[in-house]
């Protein structure tokens, strides 16, 4: 057996939601039945628009963080996530990229023990109001792949929107995982799984 650390040249890097939680968003849509608030990634490709376009709904309805956070601390990782992220860790290294925001991410990444993430912040008033959002940088996926390999190391990659299709692409394997099938028409270079056993296949071939 090629021990753990011989696997350190290839880093995976994974999506958050979608492909190992629910979709924050379209959970809290249904909490508060509002379902513009069900628009995500996978509906719109400009970020800066689907943001800007939940603060404002946000506004209109007096919902605050503490109103999302509720609801972020009754999901749970999705059916097989945790064995899939275990045997995935024990072989190479794992980086969660995400365009979550750390507010909402530190419930789900305790029940995911503590992978390492990229995400964004947050910026909050004092009585819990969103106010704005702060981008790590723009393009955050496709700039960590980037990094990483001048780092000298191989990038697999997976995720299943839109704004995961710059880091697939810049990943030297890039996977779907859960991706609609409208989103893997406009990518066909991507190949589509939708089983995490089938996808770890998948990774442990080109790893």
């Amino acid at each position: 057996m090629t021990s753990p650390l011989m696997k350190q040249q290839t880093i995976v890097t994974l999506d958050l939601e979608g492909v190992l939680v629910p979709e924050i968003w379209i959970a809290f849509a249904e909490k508060t039945g509002i379902p513009e608030l069900r628009r995500t990634t996978r509906d719109e490709p400009d970020y800066d628009v689907l943001m800007k376009g939940r603060l404002k709904i946000l506004d209109e309805h007096g919902l605050k963080l503490p109103d999302i956070q509720q609801v972020i601390g009754t999901l749970s990782p999705m059916d097989g996530a945790n064995a899939f992220l275990d045997e995935l860790r024990s072989i190479t290294q794992v980086i969660i990229l995400s365009d979550t925001f750390a507010e909402f991410a530190q419930p789900l990444m305790r029940q995911l023990a503590w992978p390492t993430i990229f995400c964004h912040q947050l910026d909050v008033a004092a009585d819990g109001r969103i106010v704005d959002y702060k981008l790590r940088q723009p393009n955050q996926k496709q700039k960590s792949v980037a990094a990483v390999k001048a780092l000298n190391y191989r990038v697999i990659a997976a995720g299943d929107a839109f704004n995961d299709t710059p880091m697939l692409g810049e990943a030297d394997v890039g996977f779907f995982f859960h991706a609609p099938a409208s989103i893997h028409a406009q990518f066909p270079q991507f190949k589509p799984f939708d089983d995490y056993g089938e996808l770890l296949t998948a990774m442990r071939a080109v790893l």
